[in-house]
Protein backbone atom coordinates (compact mmCIF):
# COMPACT_ATOMS: atom_id res chain seq x y z
CA UNK A 1 0.00 0.00 0.00
CA UNK A 2 1.92 3.50 -0.96
CA UNK A 3 2.04 5.85 1.98
CA UNK A 4 0.31 9.06 2.35
CA UNK A 5 3.52 10.61 1.91
CA UNK A 6 4.47 9.07 -1.10
CA UNK A 7 1.06 10.19 -2.52
CA UNK A 8 1.58 13.42 -1.53
CA UNK A 9 5.15 13.54 -3.45
CA UNK A 10 3.38 12.10 -6.64
CA UNK A 11 0.72 15.00 -6.51
CA UNK A 12 3.41 17.29 -5.94
CA UNK A 13 5.27 15.50 -9.22
CA UNK A 14 1.92 16.02 -11.24
CA UNK A 15 1.48 19.51 -10.34
CA UNK A 16 4.53 20.84 -11.34
CA UNK A 17 4.46 18.80 -15.12
CA UNK A 18 1.16 20.42 -15.44
CA UNK A 19 2.53 24.06 -14.25
CA UNK A 20 5.48 24.28 -16.35
CA UNK A 21 3.36 25.56 -19.46
CA UNK A 22 1.76 27.75 -17.96
CA UNK A 23 5.14 29.30 -15.75
CA UNK A 24 6.07 30.49 -19.54
CA UNK A 25 3.29 31.94 -20.78
CA UNK A 26 3.67 35.75 -18.91
CA UNK A 27 7.07 38.14 -19.44
CA UNK A 28 8.75 36.88 -16.32
CA UNK A 29 12.21 37.53 -15.45
CA UNK A 30 13.65 34.81 -16.73
CA UNK A 31 15.90 33.85 -13.74
CA UNK A 32 12.64 34.56 -11.46
CA UNK A 33 11.50 31.81 -13.74
CA UNK A 34 13.88 29.44 -13.68
CA UNK A 35 14.40 29.80 -9.50
CA UNK A 36 10.50 29.15 -9.61
CA UNK A 37 10.42 25.86 -11.55
CA UNK A 38 14.03 25.56 -8.96
CA UNK A 39 11.89 25.91 -6.04
CA UNK A 40 9.23 23.61 -7.23
CA UNK A 41 11.29 20.73 -8.04
CA UNK A 42 13.18 20.58 -4.92
CA UNK A 43 10.18 20.54 -3.68
CA UNK A 44 8.31 17.55 -5.25
CA UNK A 45 11.41 15.76 -5.13
CA UNK A 46 11.71 15.92 -1.30
CA UNK A 47 14.95 17.04 -2.03
CA UNK A 48 17.43 20.45 0.11
CA UNK A 49 18.55 22.17 -2.66
CA UNK A 50 17.99 22.03 -7.11
CA UNK A 51 19.71 23.97 -9.40
CA UNK A 52 19.32 24.24 -13.01
CA UNK A 53 22.54 24.89 -14.76
CA UNK A 54 22.90 25.98 -18.54
CA UNK A 55 25.51 25.19 -21.31
CA UNK A 56 26.93 28.64 -22.16
CA UNK A 57 27.30 28.72 -25.97
CA UNK A 58 29.64 31.59 -25.87
CA UNK A 59 32.28 29.88 -23.54
CA UNK A 60 31.17 26.36 -23.41
CA UNK A 61 31.19 25.98 -19.14
CA UNK A 62 28.32 24.90 -17.08
CA UNK A 63 26.57 27.51 -15.07
CA UNK A 64 24.35 27.74 -12.36
CA UNK A 65 21.51 29.45 -14.17
CA UNK A 66 19.54 29.36 -10.78
CA UNK A 67 20.81 27.77 -7.58
CA UNK A 68 19.80 27.72 -3.77
CA UNK A 69 23.36 29.36 -3.04
CA UNK A 70 23.39 31.83 -0.34
CA UNK A 71 26.97 31.60 -0.10
CA UNK A 72 28.20 32.18 -3.74
CA UNK A 73 26.44 34.20 -6.49
CA UNK A 74 26.91 31.43 -9.43
CA UNK A 75 28.17 28.01 -10.22
CA UNK A 76 30.92 27.82 -13.10
CA UNK A 77 31.92 24.33 -14.10
CA UNK A 78 34.05 23.19 -16.98
CA UNK A 79 32.22 20.54 -19.18
CA UNK A 80 33.46 17.37 -17.40
CA UNK A 81 33.77 18.76 -14.11
CA UNK A 82 31.90 17.55 -10.66
CA UNK A 83 28.75 15.36 -11.66
CA UNK A 84 27.07 18.03 -13.24
CA UNK A 85 29.78 18.53 -15.21
CA UNK A 86 29.70 14.30 -16.16
CA UNK A 87 25.81 14.70 -17.02
CA UNK A 88 26.84 17.75 -19.51
CA UNK A 89 29.44 15.52 -20.99
CA UNK A 90 27.93 12.31 -21.53
CA UNK A 91 24.27 13.12 -21.68
CA UNK A 92 23.30 10.66 -19.23
CA UNK A 93 20.88 10.40 -15.73
CA UNK A 94 23.62 9.63 -12.75
CA UNK A 95 21.91 9.13 -9.32
CA UNK A 96 24.99 9.07 -6.87
CA UNK A 97 23.28 7.30 -3.72
CA UNK A 98 26.85 8.14 -1.52
CA UNK A 99 28.82 10.90 -2.66
CA UNK A 100 32.09 10.11 -0.50
CA UNK A 101 32.68 7.31 -2.48
CA UNK A 102 32.15 8.30 -5.82
CA UNK A 103 34.85 10.10 -7.69
CA UNK A 104 33.14 12.15 -10.16
CA UNK A 105 31.87 14.49 -7.11
CA UNK A 106 33.84 17.60 -7.01
CA UNK A 107 34.40 18.86 -3.75
CA UNK A 108 35.68 22.43 -3.93
CA UNK A 109 32.10 23.70 -4.32
CA UNK A 110 31.19 22.27 -0.99
CA UNK A 111 34.17 23.64 0.48
CA UNK A 112 33.34 27.09 -0.96
CA UNK A 113 29.82 27.09 0.59
CA UNK A 114 30.40 25.34 3.73
CA UNK A 115 27.20 23.08 2.67
CA UNK A 116 27.41 19.12 2.79
CA UNK A 117 26.24 17.11 0.01
CA UNK A 118 25.43 13.52 0.89
CA UNK A 119 23.33 12.34 -2.46
CA UNK A 120 22.78 13.40 -6.06
CA UNK A 121 20.13 12.89 -9.03
CA UNK A 122 21.57 14.86 -11.96
CA UNK A 123 19.42 14.64 -15.50
CA UNK A 124 20.89 16.12 -18.46
CA UNK A 125 18.41 19.23 -20.59
CA UNK A 126 18.43 17.66 -23.55
CA UNK A 127 16.08 19.27 -27.00
CA UNK A 128 14.16 17.08 -29.69
CA UNK A 129 17.71 16.50 -31.16
CA UNK A 130 19.49 15.16 -28.46
CA UNK A 131 21.81 18.22 -27.88
CA UNK A 132 23.09 18.71 -24.68
CA UNK A 133 21.44 22.49 -23.39
CA UNK A 134 22.13 21.91 -19.39
CA UNK A 135 21.39 19.92 -16.46
CA UNK A 136 18.92 19.91 -13.61
CA UNK A 137 20.37 18.68 -10.49
CA UNK A 138 18.93 17.96 -6.86
CA UNK A 139 21.19 17.67 -3.30
CA UNK A 140 20.16 15.54 -0.46
CA UNK A 141 17.26 13.97 -0.73
CA UNK A 142 15.43 14.47 3.11
CA UNK A 143 14.38 10.45 3.81
CA UNK A 144 16.92 8.63 1.98
CA UNK A 145 18.67 8.17 -1.49
CA UNK A 146 16.75 9.36 -4.34
CA UNK A 147 14.69 6.23 -6.04
CA UNK A 148 14.58 5.07 -9.52
CA UNK A 149 10.70 6.67 -9.47
CA UNK A 150 12.76 9.98 -8.59
CA UNK A 151 15.12 9.00 -11.53
CA UNK A 152 12.05 8.92 -14.09
CA UNK A 153 9.90 11.89 -12.93
CA UNK A 154 13.70 14.49 -12.98
CA UNK A 155 14.09 12.79 -16.44
CA UNK A 156 10.80 13.74 -18.07
CA UNK A 157 11.12 17.42 -15.89
CA UNK A 158 14.67 17.60 -17.83
CA UNK A 159 12.69 17.51 -21.21
CA UNK A 160 10.30 19.85 -20.04
CA UNK A 161 13.02 22.27 -18.87
CA UNK A 162 14.14 22.10 -22.37
CA UNK A 163 10.98 22.76 -23.89
CA UNK A 164 10.74 25.63 -21.75
CA UNK A 165 14.25 26.54 -22.58
CA UNK A 166 12.44 26.73 -26.61
CA UNK A 167 9.98 28.86 -25.44
CA UNK A 168 12.41 31.79 -24.12
CA UNK A 169 15.44 33.79 -25.16
CA UNK A 170 17.31 30.60 -24.01
CA UNK A 171 16.09 29.10 -27.14
CA UNK A 172 19.81 27.79 -29.05
CA UNK A 173 20.40 28.27 -32.77
CA UNK A 174 19.88 25.71 -35.41
CA UNK A 175 23.21 25.40 -36.09
CA UNK A 176 24.51 24.91 -31.66
CA UNK A 177 25.13 21.24 -31.03
CA UNK A 178 25.32 22.40 -27.46
CA UNK A 179 24.64 24.99 -25.20
CA UNK A 180 22.53 27.99 -25.35
CA UNK A 181 22.97 31.77 -25.92
CA UNK A 182 22.64 34.02 -22.92
CA UNK A 183 20.90 36.80 -24.56
CA UNK A 184 18.95 38.69 -21.94
CA UNK A 185 17.31 38.60 -18.49
CA UNK A 186 13.33 38.32 -19.79
CA UNK A 187 11.97 35.47 -21.18
CA UNK A 188 11.03 36.64 -24.58
CA UNK A 189 13.10 39.63 -25.04
CA UNK A 190 16.03 39.50 -27.02
CA UNK A 191 18.87 41.72 -27.05
CA UNK A 192 22.31 41.79 -25.15
CA UNK A 193 23.71 45.04 -26.36
CA UNK A 194 24.85 47.44 -23.83
CA UNK A 195 21.59 49.72 -24.64
CA UNK A 196 19.61 46.97 -24.16
CA UNK A 197 21.11 45.96 -20.42
CA UNK A 198 20.77 49.53 -19.55
CA UNK A 199 17.22 49.26 -19.97
CA UNK A 200 16.97 46.00 -18.40
CA UNK A 201 18.26 47.21 -14.83
CA UNK A 202 15.92 50.41 -15.35
CA UNK A 203 12.76 47.91 -15.93
CA UNK A 204 13.66 45.64 -13.23
CA UNK A 205 14.37 48.31 -10.76
CA UNK A 206 11.38 50.21 -12.07
CA UNK A 207 9.49 46.65 -11.50
CA UNK A 208 10.17 46.68 -8.00
CA UNK A 209 7.92 49.67 -6.84
CA UNK A 210 5.20 51.41 -7.78
CA UNK A 211 6.23 54.43 -9.26
CA UNK A 212 4.45 55.75 -12.06
CA UNK A 213 6.89 54.93 -15.52
CA UNK A 214 6.86 56.98 -18.85
CA UNK A 215 8.29 54.60 -21.58
CA UNK A 216 9.44 56.34 -24.33
CA UNK A 217 10.49 55.55 -27.77
CA UNK A 218 10.11 55.23 -31.43
CA UNK A 219 7.39 52.75 -32.89
CA UNK A 220 8.23 49.70 -33.19
CA UNK A 221 10.92 49.40 -29.98
CA UNK A 222 8.78 47.89 -28.25
CA UNK A 223 7.25 49.50 -25.51
CA UNK A 224 3.92 47.59 -24.64
CA UNK A 225 7.05 44.35 -24.52
CA UNK A 226 8.62 46.36 -21.49
CA UNK A 227 5.66 47.65 -19.50
CA UNK A 228 3.98 43.80 -19.28
CA UNK A 229 8.01 42.95 -17.73
CA UNK A 230 7.59 46.03 -15.21
CA UNK A 231 3.85 44.58 -14.36
CA UNK A 232 4.83 40.69 -14.36
CA UNK A 233 7.78 41.45 -12.45
CA UNK A 234 5.75 43.60 -9.54
CA UNK A 235 4.64 42.65 -6.16
CA UNK A 236 0.90 43.25 -8.85
CA UNK A 237 1.65 40.51 -10.92
CA UNK A 238 -0.92 38.63 -9.61
CA UNK A 239 -3.56 41.20 -10.92
CA UNK A 240 -4.98 42.27 -13.91
CA UNK A 241 -2.97 44.40 -16.66
CA UNK A 242 -5.13 46.60 -18.42
CA UNK A 243 -4.11 48.39 -21.46
CA UNK A 244 -5.83 51.62 -23.11
CA UNK A 245 -4.83 52.22 -26.65
CA UNK A 246 -5.05 56.33 -26.70
CA UNK A 247 -4.66 56.42 -30.45
CA UNK A 248 -8.17 55.42 -30.81
CA UNK A 249 -10.05 57.00 -28.31
CA UNK A 250 -12.56 59.86 -29.31
CA UNK A 251 -12.68 63.14 -27.09
CA UNK A 252 -16.24 62.27 -26.21
CA UNK A 253 -15.57 58.69 -24.96
CA UNK A 254 -11.99 59.29 -23.51
CA UNK A 255 -13.46 59.48 -19.84
CA UNK A 256 -15.96 56.88 -20.40
CA UNK A 257 -13.01 54.24 -21.23
CA UNK A 258 -10.92 55.33 -18.57
CA UNK A 259 -13.19 55.67 -15.96
CA UNK A 260 -16.44 53.69 -16.95
CA UNK A 261 -19.98 55.16 -17.46
CA UNK A 262 -23.31 54.95 -15.15
CA UNK A 263 -26.66 53.44 -17.09
CA UNK A 264 -28.42 56.12 -19.15
CA UNK A 265 -25.02 58.57 -18.97
CA UNK A 266 -25.50 59.09 -22.75
CA UNK A 267 -27.23 58.19 -25.59
CA UNK A 268 -27.16 54.34 -25.96
CA UNK A 269 -25.71 54.03 -22.91
CA UNK A 270 -28.18 50.87 -21.72
CA UNK A 271 -25.84 49.36 -18.81
CA UNK A 272 -23.48 50.17 -16.07
CA UNK A 273 -19.76 49.71 -17.91
CA UNK A 274 -16.40 49.61 -15.67
CA UNK A 275 -14.00 51.45 -17.17
CA UNK A 276 -10.11 50.46 -17.66
CA UNK A 277 -9.49 51.80 -14.20
CA UNK A 278 -11.73 49.63 -12.23
CA UNK A 279 -10.90 46.85 -14.29
CA UNK A 280 -7.16 47.20 -13.41
CA UNK A 281 -8.13 47.38 -9.82
CA UNK A 282 -4.70 45.91 -7.36
CA UNK A 283 -3.05 45.77 -10.78
CA UNK A 284 -1.48 48.32 -13.47
CA UNK A 285 -3.09 50.27 -16.19
CA UNK A 286 -1.04 50.81 -19.58
CA UNK A 287 -1.92 53.85 -20.79
CA UNK A 288 -0.43 53.56 -24.55
CA UNK A 289 0.40 56.71 -27.01
CA UNK A 290 -0.57 58.21 -23.90
CA UNK A 291 0.84 61.55 -26.08
CA UNK A 292 -2.80 61.12 -28.01
CA UNK A 293 -4.97 61.47 -25.10
CA UNK A 294 -7.75 64.25 -25.34
CA UNK A 295 -6.78 67.36 -23.50
CA UNK A 296 -10.52 66.74 -21.21
CA UNK A 297 -9.34 63.14 -20.39
CA UNK A 298 -6.42 64.51 -19.47
CA UNK A 299 -7.96 66.80 -16.81
CA UNK A 300 -9.50 63.90 -15.26
CA UNK A 301 -6.03 61.18 -15.55
CA UNK A 302 -4.19 63.95 -13.23
CA UNK A 303 -7.04 64.02 -10.52
CA UNK A 304 -6.83 60.76 -10.45
CA UNK A 305 -3.02 60.35 -10.18
CA UNK A 306 -3.31 62.98 -7.55
CA UNK A 307 -6.07 61.46 -5.28
CA UNK A 308 -6.82 57.30 -6.81
CA UNK A 309 -10.33 58.67 -7.12
CA UNK A 310 -12.77 59.55 -9.78
CA UNK A 311 -16.20 59.35 -11.03
CA UNK A 312 -17.58 56.88 -13.40
CA UNK A 313 -19.55 59.61 -16.45
CA UNK A 314 -22.88 60.33 -14.90
CA UNK A 315 -22.55 58.89 -11.68
CA UNK A 316 -21.75 60.89 -8.59
CA UNK A 317 -20.10 58.52 -5.98
CA UNK A 318 -16.64 59.18 -5.72
CA UNK A 319 -14.69 55.80 -6.33
CA UNK A 320 -11.12 55.15 -4.99
CA UNK A 321 -8.62 52.73 -7.38
CA UNK A 322 -5.73 50.78 -6.26
CA UNK A 323 -4.10 50.99 -9.79
CA UNK A 324 -0.48 51.70 -10.46
CA UNK A 325 -0.03 53.44 -14.04
CA UNK A 326 2.55 52.82 -16.38
CA UNK A 327 2.35 55.38 -19.94
CA UNK A 328 4.01 54.98 -23.09
CA UNK A 329 4.63 57.39 -26.39
CA UNK A 330 6.57 57.95 -29.25
CA UNK A 331 5.44 61.30 -29.15
CA UNK A 332 7.31 64.48 -27.76
CA UNK A 333 5.87 65.16 -25.00
CA UNK A 334 8.07 68.40 -24.28
CA UNK A 335 6.39 69.62 -27.71
CA UNK A 336 3.43 69.04 -27.30
CA UNK A 337 3.37 71.00 -23.65
CA UNK A 338 5.15 73.58 -25.26
CA UNK A 339 2.09 73.85 -28.25
CA UNK A 340 -0.17 73.38 -24.99
CA UNK A 341 -1.39 69.94 -26.48
CA UNK A 342 -0.31 68.02 -23.22
CA UNK A 343 -0.84 69.11 -20.10
CA UNK A 344 2.41 70.17 -18.32
CA UNK A 345 1.41 69.26 -14.41
CA UNK A 346 0.36 65.47 -16.14
CA UNK A 347 3.80 65.24 -18.28
CA UNK A 348 5.25 65.69 -14.46
CA UNK A 349 3.13 63.30 -12.98
CA UNK A 350 3.36 60.70 -15.45
CA UNK A 351 7.26 60.84 -15.76
CA UNK A 352 8.01 59.84 -12.24
CA UNK A 353 10.91 57.53 -13.80
CA UNK A 354 11.41 57.61 -17.05
CA UNK A 355 12.89 55.09 -19.63
CA UNK A 356 14.08 55.50 -23.10
CA UNK A 357 14.29 52.54 -25.34
CA UNK A 358 16.46 52.60 -27.68
CA UNK A 359 15.99 52.29 -31.66
CA UNK A 360 16.86 49.35 -32.94
CA UNK A 361 19.76 50.43 -35.57
CA UNK A 362 21.42 51.61 -32.22
CA UNK A 363 21.38 48.06 -30.93
CA UNK A 364 24.11 47.29 -33.67
CA UNK A 365 24.35 44.74 -35.87
CA UNK A 366 24.87 41.17 -33.79
CA UNK A 367 21.45 42.29 -32.13
CA UNK A 368 19.66 42.82 -35.27
CA UNK A 369 20.60 39.61 -36.57
CA UNK A 370 20.14 37.42 -33.15
CA UNK A 371 16.54 39.34 -33.41
CA UNK A 372 16.26 38.06 -37.12
CA UNK A 373 17.14 34.43 -36.24
CA UNK A 374 14.87 34.52 -33.12
CA UNK A 375 11.67 35.50 -35.68
CA UNK A 376 12.56 33.12 -37.89
CA UNK A 377 13.29 30.54 -35.37
CA UNK A 378 9.49 31.75 -33.95
CA UNK A 379 7.53 31.74 -37.38
CA UNK A 380 9.59 28.30 -38.95
CA UNK A 381 7.66 26.44 -36.27
CA UNK A 382 4.86 28.66 -36.10
CA UNK A 383 4.21 28.29 -39.99
CA UNK A 384 5.49 24.50 -40.71
CA UNK A 385 8.46 25.46 -42.27
CA UNK A 386 10.89 23.71 -39.84
CA UNK A 387 14.78 25.57 -39.80
CA UNK A 388 14.97 28.22 -41.55
CA UNK A 389 18.78 30.04 -42.34
CA UNK A 390 19.59 33.23 -42.96
CA UNK A 391 22.09 33.38 -45.50
CA UNK A 392 25.32 36.48 -45.50
CA UNK A 393 24.23 38.44 -47.87
CA UNK A 394 20.59 38.55 -46.43
CA UNK A 395 22.33 39.12 -43.13
CA UNK A 396 23.83 41.92 -44.40
CA UNK A 397 20.95 43.97 -45.94
CA UNK A 398 19.49 42.84 -42.33
CA UNK A 399 22.41 45.29 -40.42
CA UNK A 400 22.51 47.90 -43.64
CA UNK A 401 19.00 48.53 -43.26
CA UNK A 402 17.72 51.10 -40.85
CA UNK A 403 14.71 49.51 -39.44
CA UNK A 404 12.22 53.26 -39.27
CA UNK A 405 9.65 50.68 -38.24
CA UNK A 406 11.77 48.91 -35.62
CA UNK A 407 11.40 45.63 -34.18
CA UNK A 408 8.05 44.99 -35.55
CA UNK A 409 9.28 46.07 -38.83
CA UNK A 410 11.73 43.48 -38.66
CA UNK A 411 9.26 40.75 -37.38
CA UNK A 412 6.59 41.44 -40.01
CA UNK A 413 9.76 41.46 -42.67
CA UNK A 414 11.29 37.94 -41.48
CA UNK A 415 7.62 36.58 -40.95
CA UNK A 416 6.55 37.38 -44.64
CA UNK A 417 10.02 36.24 -46.21
CA UNK A 418 9.55 32.52 -43.98
CA UNK A 419 6.32 32.31 -45.28
CA UNK A 420 7.36 33.45 -49.33
CA UNK A 421 10.69 31.39 -48.88
CA UNK A 422 10.64 28.70 -51.70
CA UNK A 423 12.94 26.35 -49.62
CA UNK A 424 15.20 26.59 -46.08
CA UNK A 425 16.78 29.84 -47.05
CA UNK A 426 15.52 33.59 -46.32
CA UNK A 427 17.36 35.09 -49.49
CA UNK A 428 17.75 39.41 -49.64
CA UNK A 429 15.04 39.40 -52.46
CA UNK A 430 12.65 37.90 -49.79
CA UNK A 431 13.30 40.63 -47.54
CA UNK A 432 11.85 43.13 -49.68
CA UNK A 433 13.41 45.91 -47.76
CA UNK A 434 12.36 49.19 -49.50
CA UNK A 435 15.60 51.68 -49.77
CA UNK A 436 14.96 54.00 -46.68
CA UNK A 437 17.62 56.77 -46.13
CA UNK A 438 18.91 57.17 -42.23
CA UNK A 439 17.86 59.54 -40.30
CA UNK A 440 19.80 62.91 -41.05
CA UNK A 441 20.89 62.14 -44.65
CA UNK A 442 20.39 64.65 -47.19
CA UNK A 443 18.74 63.07 -50.13
CA UNK A 444 18.98 63.08 -53.53
CA UNK A 445 16.56 66.13 -53.95
CA UNK A 446 18.52 68.27 -51.34
CA UNK A 447 15.69 67.74 -48.72
CA UNK A 448 17.19 65.87 -44.96
CA UNK A 449 15.08 62.67 -44.53
CA UNK A 450 13.47 63.36 -40.71
CA UNK A 451 10.94 60.31 -40.10
CA UNK A 452 8.20 61.07 -37.60
CA UNK A 453 9.00 59.73 -34.20
CA UNK A 454 12.42 61.23 -33.71
CA UNK A 455 12.69 63.64 -30.77
CA UNK A 456 12.43 67.26 -30.75
CA UNK A 457 16.33 67.26 -30.02
CA UNK A 458 17.40 64.50 -31.91
CA UNK A 459 15.82 65.95 -35.08
CA UNK A 460 17.45 69.99 -34.78
CA UNK A 461 20.64 67.85 -34.18
CA UNK A 462 20.62 65.57 -37.27
CA UNK A 463 19.76 68.93 -39.27
CA UNK A 464 22.32 70.75 -37.97
CA UNK A 465 24.75 67.99 -38.96
CA UNK A 466 23.23 67.49 -42.49
CA UNK A 467 23.45 71.67 -42.81
CA UNK A 468 26.97 71.14 -42.13
CA UNK A 469 27.80 68.77 -43.94
CA UNK A 470 26.63 70.40 -46.93
CA UNK A 471 28.18 73.12 -46.41
CA UNK A 472 31.44 71.11 -46.19
CA UNK A 473 32.39 71.93 -42.63
CA UNK A 474 32.25 75.64 -43.25
CA UNK A 475 30.98 77.02 -39.92
CA UNK A 476 29.95 80.45 -41.44
CA UNK A 477 28.61 79.09 -44.13
CA UNK A 478 26.21 76.62 -42.27
CA UNK A 479 25.34 79.43 -39.34
CA UNK A 480 23.55 81.39 -42.20
CA UNK A 481 22.33 78.87 -43.60
CA UNK A 482 20.29 77.73 -40.37
CA UNK A 483 20.12 81.17 -39.26
CA UNK A 484 22.00 81.67 -36.39
CA UNK A 485 25.08 83.10 -34.58
CA UNK A 486 28.27 80.97 -35.03
CA UNK A 487 28.69 80.85 -31.20
CA UNK A 488 24.93 79.47 -31.40
CA UNK A 489 26.08 76.66 -33.34
CA UNK A 490 28.99 75.63 -32.08
CA UNK A 491 27.08 75.27 -28.42
CA UNK A 492 24.42 73.39 -30.65
CA UNK A 493 27.25 71.07 -32.19
CA UNK A 494 28.91 70.45 -28.73
CA UNK A 495 25.26 69.43 -26.76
Amino acid sequence: MISSLRLVERDHKLSLLLDVGAMLAREVELDALLEMLGHRIASALRAERATIYVVDAATGELRSRVADLPEMPEIRLPIGKGIAGYVADKGELVNVRDVAHDGRHFAGIDQATGYLTRNVLAAPITDKRKAIRGVVQVLNKKDGPFTSEDEAFLGILASQVAQAFESTTLRPSPDAVRGVPLRGPFNHIVGASPAMRRVYEQILRAAMTDATVLLRGETGVGKGLFARAIHVNSKRKEHPLAVLDCTTLPSALAESELFGHERGAFTGADRRVRGKVEQAEGGTLLLDEIGDLPMPAQSKLLRFLQERAFERVGGRETLVADVRILAATHRDLDALVARDEFRQDLFYRVRVVEIMLPPLRDRGRDEILALSRHFAEVYGRRHGRGAMRIPPASENALARYPWPGNVRELEHAIERAVVMAPGEMIEPELLALTPVAEPGRTVADGSVVMPLGLPLGEVERLYVEATLAAAKGNRTRAAQTLGVGRNTLKRKTKR
